[in-house]
């Protein structure tokens, strides 16, 4: 297989975001990569989510480690990391957003009715559960010319 090495592109800048446009940016785009604990040590899967009321919402299903720790976290919830980002592989420019906040299982029986109708699973298995994630910390970049 042959793998196309884009032709080399200037130094960028990197632009701080607010925490209000980092989050209308994540809103923008449907994939993100959740970050949690395993065993002590990192794990990431890419999930798509959607927002509600600020927070993020992500589906799972029942043999999934995020639900698992989510579970027996219970009231404290399970600190993860969520990112997202829209940068065009050939220009480099777009942008790239962080949330860290704390994750629960949603448990109320309507809203997590609302959420299974609004996420479509991307794989062929049951997603019964839906995660929602608090932000606490938001930060982002944009990258853009040096002009």
């Amino acid at each position: 297989m042959r793998y196309a090495h884009p032709a080399p592109v200037g130094p960028r800048r990197s632009i701080d975001l607010d925490r209000n446009e980092a989050m209308r940016l994540l809103g923008s785009v449907s994939l993100g990569r959740v970050v949690f604990t395993r065993h002590a040590l990192p794990s990431i899967r890419p999930v798509n989510h959607v927002l509600d009321h600020g927070d993020i919402i992500i589906r799972t299903h029942e043999g999934a480690a995020l639900t698992s720790h989510t579970r027996e976290a219970a009231g404290s919830g399970v600190v993860v990391a969520y990112e997202a980002d829209a940068i065009d592989p050939d220009t480099h420019l777009g942008w790239s957003v962080v949330a860290t906040g704390f994750a629960h299982l949603v448990t109320d029986p309507e809203e997590l009715a609302r959420f299974l109708t609004l996420l479509h699973p991307w794989v062929q298995q049951t997603m019964d559960y839906a995660v929602r994630i608090h932000p606490d910390l938001v930060t982002g970049i944009r990258l853009t010319d040096m002009d």
